[in-house]
């Protein structure tokens, strides 16, 4: 029997995320050294995490768009190079992720005297964003009801549920393991085969792919 403390119900949500302009934007890499040193960390957080979930027409080519910029139109591969391998999850807190982005950036302006002059035709353009929750109204109640709804949830629910919880839970623990763990034994399996699901460098839909096999692999392959 379930401890009394567990919770009833998972209630699933679905989201949007809204980009809003900052105002800031950069012609060159000392320029944009300087705007991201003071950005607000939201801006950070959309630059890396908002391209899962906006609709794009083609795959992308690098995860975050600081990478993506220095390459096209900078034009400069080896710190491109370096900016698209970063994975914001090794980093405890998007303040660590700003002083690795700051550092990669004084590094290859030491190394490039030219750098420090080029101009962009096209700005950087700093982007924040507001993310907007929705009540799909779907309630699970127990691990073996998560593992039949995960392939169907829209990849906005897998967002919210699995990304962006991360910076809302202390330890950096998505909504799906936050949920099961007062299962106990019985959700183990399925949190541990949850946790071992990379959150980066993939689409929604391929982490929803994953994520709905690793639930249904924990139940021993039951879950329909």
């Amino acid at each position: 029997m379930a401890p009394p403390d567990m919770p009833a119900e998972f209630a699933v949500r679905d989201c949007a995320l809204i980009a809003l302009s900052t105002g800031r934007r950069a012609y060159g890499l000392r320029e944009l050294r300087e705007q991201l040193q003071e950005v607000e960390v939201n801006s950070i957080y959309h630059h890396f995490w908002g391209g899962l979930i906006q609709a794009r027409f083609e795959e992308r080519e690098f995860n975050n768009d600081f990478a993506a910029w220095v390459r096209h139109t900078l034009h400069d591969a080896p710190l491109a190079e370096r900016l698209a391998v970063l994975d914001p999850t090794d980093f405890p807190d998007l303040e660590e992720l700003r002083m690795e982005l700051l550092d990669l950036m004084d590094q290859r302006l030491d190394e490039s005297e030219a750098l420090h002059w080029m101009r962009a035709d096209r700005p950087f353009e700093f982007i924040r964003s507001q993310i907007v929750t929705f009540d799909t109204r779907h309630r699970i109640t127990s691990p073996q009801a998560l593992a039949v709804l995960m392939p169907h949830l829209s990849t906005g629910s897998i967002f919210y549920h699995f990304i962006d919880a991360r910076r809302r839970a202390p330890g950096q623990v998505d909504d799906f393991r936050a949920w099961l763990e007062p299962f106990g034994e019985e959700a183990a399996g399925m949190r541990q085969a949850l946790a071992e699901v990379e959150p980066y460098f993939a689409s929604l839909g391929e982490i929803r792919q994953r994520l709905a096999e690793a639930a249904r692999q924990a139940l021993g392959g039951t879950a329909a």
